[in-house]
This record gives structure tokens, sequence and C-alpha cells, in this order.
């Protein structure tokens, strides 16, 4: 069996990124095998194909390369996927401060957020991570691996540096100023 073209194979048929072991594991192989067919594959596709391959949400993954990337949308016509202000509000709660209960994200955001949280689940970007072990038992959410794809981060530690600003003194600056979030 070549395990270069093994490796293509199973990156062709999966629908997301795949990780070194989970690779290794299927073919049967050690894993520092599979890791340098990947570099030898990646080097490959780099010099003969449209396609390359990608190190994303922690696994690797077939995509097309960027200069093609007009082509294959006129083909694809792909549907932009719009997310409200308040779907992206929520998004960036649970994304910073996972796991967290659909009542910490409504104090942060000061109205109910259960719809946004039903639609960003639906959108496969936020999931059930368990329970908090408080009266009630609440459910934690937190990001998927999906999201990390969506928004191409390989970690959570790639997200930009979150700052509070929030004025010095008590009072001082308006209201609506007060307990606001900036991204650098």
């Amino acid at each position: 069996m070549n395990l270069m073209r093994a490796l293509e194979a199973l990156l062709f048929v999966a629908d997301s990124p795949v990780t070194p072991n989970d690779l290794a594991s299927a073919l049967v192989v050690p894993v520092y095998a599979v890791e340098e067919a990947l570099e030898k594959l990646g080097a490959r596709m780099h010099h003969e194909s449209g396609l390359q391959l990608v190190r994303i949400a922690g696994g690797y993954q077939v995509a097309t390369k960027p200069e093609y990337a007009d082509a294959v949308a006129r083909f694809t016509t792909p549907q932009r996927a719009r997310m409200s202000r308040s779907l992206l509000e929520v998004l960036a709660i649970v994304a910073y401060q996972q796991p967290v209960t659909a009542a910490e994200i409504d104090s942060v955001r000061g109205v109910d957020s259960s719809y946004a949280l039903r639609q960003l689940s639906e959108r496969r970007l936020v999931t059930e991570v368990g329970r908090k072990s408080t009266p009630g038992r609440p459910m934690l959410y937190g990001t998927t691996q999906h999201f990390l794809h969506s928004f191409k981060l390989d970690a959570l530690t790639e997200l930009p540096p979150l700052h509070r600003a929030l004025p010095e003194t008590v009072g001082e600056g308006s209201e609506a100023d007060q307990g606001r979030l900036e991204l650098d």
C-alpha cells in the first residue's frame, strides 16, 4: 500500500479536518509515518495540483488553492450564511468565556439569548459541552471544531486578545460605555 496515496484518499473523503492519530489508526501505521507522508503529500500537492494540504482545526484537510477560488465560487455558487449582530455577539461570548451557561450569556448581553444559541447550534458553531455543578445544573456551551474551521483557526488560542474598555473611575464616561468589550 502506498501510504501517501492512501492518505490522499482518506483526506479526500473526510468532511472535516482529520488528525494524524486518526489517520494512523485508520491505516494501521505509526503516527510518525503518517506525519512524514503528510509532509511529502503537502509538498507534492504544492507543486503538482490545484489542491493543497492545509492544517486547520487541529487536523489536516485537502482544500483548493486560493488562486482557483474565483473559478470554484462561480462553479459552486455558494450561499453565504450571514450572521446577525446578535448571533455574532453570542458566538463571541461563547468563544471567549467557554464553558458558559445561557444565563451567563444573557447577563453579559442583557437580553434572552436562547434563540441565538439554538441558531448557532443548528449551524454547528456551538454545542453543549456539559452541565455546571450548581443548583439546577444548567447546560454549558462551548465552540465546536466547525467553529474553528469556519473562522480558519487551528486552536482557540489564535483568537485575538480581548480587552475590556472600562472607565477608570466609577461614574466616568456614559452608561453605555461601561462594560463595553473591544477586540484588538
